[in-house]
């Protein structure tokens, strides 16, 4: 299976779970579909779902929770 990273779209906070008591959306070695909410991104407290543009599994995080992040930088490495 071909490997897919998931972008950020644009800078922010990237954040792995929808709140600090909730799970993670996804962790490694689960499973997600295309579209799947896999972690949000933080704007001026505006927040964005970032959904996965294919099917895969989460092999590894390239950035920590609540780590600031760039347009365009990798979040996460799907295989």
């Amino acid at each position: 299976m071909p490997e897919h990273i998931v972008h950020a779209p644009f800078p922010g906070v990237f954040y792995r779970r929808p709140d600090p008591q909730s799970p993670p959306f996804v962790n490694e070695s689960d499973t997600v579909a295309s579209g799947s909410v896999v972690g949000l991104i933080e704007v001026m407290k505006m927040f964005q779902e970032i959904r996965s543009e294919a099917d895969g599994t989460v092999a590894e995080f390239l950035v920590e929770n609540e780590a600031a992040v760039d347009a365009g930088q990798p979040l996460m490495r799907l295989t």
